[in-house]
């Protein structure tokens, strides 16, 4: 099971506040809190409304409106596996059986629908790192990454 850190205002104060002054901050500031504290949880919408000096319904519809956003963090490690066309293409499908083979429950696979990296599918990620052109055996390597932490 992963352990992730309690809920921690100050440091998530230090992980918001560089994103308050950008473009489009909010959504860098959430991914950060996320994979510090494994989701983004009620404090942490409220101090990003409170940074962005915006509503809390409307960070609140922000954090509902991507599926990447969790409100609890994950118990075990998370492998995304792009799904979208191009990633199909080239066995994402294969790809995706052989994690559920491999994992045993020990590990959450999720669908996402693009990585960005259509180019060189199929495509999954492993903690916060996107792969590209993962084989069979690169995925073994890298849920073994996962499971250990290491990435």
């Amino acid at each position: 099971m992963t352990v992730w850190p309690k809920w921690d205002a100050a440091v998530a104060r230090d992980l918001v506040v560089p994103h308050s002054n950008i473009p489009g901050g909010l959504l860098p500031a959430l991914h950060g809190m996320q994979e510090h504290f494994g989701c983004v949880a009620q404090g942490a919408i409220d101090l990003a409304a409170d940074v962005f000096n915006l509503s809390r319904a409307e960070v609140y519809g922000v954090v509902n409106f991507y599926d990447d956003f969790r409100k609890t963090p994950p118990e075990m490690p998370v492998l995304k596996i792009c799904m979208a066309e191009a990633c199909q293409a080239v066995g994402a499908e294969g790809l995706k059986r052989h994690a559920v083979d491999l994992a045993g429950g020990r590990m959450e696979i999720e669908d996402v629908f693009c990585l960005g990296n259509c180019a060189c599918g199929p495509s999954v990620m492993a903690g916060s790192s996107v792969y590209g052109r993962v084989s069979p055996e690169r995925l073994d390597t890298l849920v073994g990454l996962l499971e250990g932490g290491g990435e």
